[in-house]
């Protein structure tokens, strides 16, 4: 897993900005053009294009030239790597506050034995 750390960093650091999860979730229902991503948000097209470049260095999304319209597309294959990553440390952390929870338990039926 060490090797996939920048990339699991850029894709947190992209998730990390409202706008651009806005934009991840409305590509999860397919592809869009550039106007159509940028349509419910109030910036510039400048601004809001930079977001994307954001999303596409982390590996989230990609796109194309349709005519003279950019077509983006989610690559869901970043999600999963972060996904599996978070579900990894979940697992680790629940088994750690069970083993907790079982010392606590033990501690307090030893102390009402006295």
């Amino acid at each position: 897993m060490p090797n996939d750390e920048p990339q699991l960093e850029q894709v947190f650091a992209a998730l990390a900005d409202p706008t651009r999860r806005a934009v991840v979730e409305a590509l999860s229902r397919g592809p869009a053009t550039v106007s159509e991503l940028a349509a419910p948000f109030a910036m510039a097209l400048p601004s809001f294009t930079q977001h994307l470049g954001v999303l596409e260095r982390a590996g989230l999304i990609g796109s194309h030239r349709e005519g003279r319209s950019r077509v983006c597309s989610l690559r869901p294959a970043p999600l999963k790597a972060s996904e599996d990553w978070m579900a990894a440390h979940r697992r680790q952390w629940e088994s750690r506050m069970d083993r907790f929870a079982a010392h606590l338990e033990t501690s307090r039926k030893d102390g009402q034995d006295d």
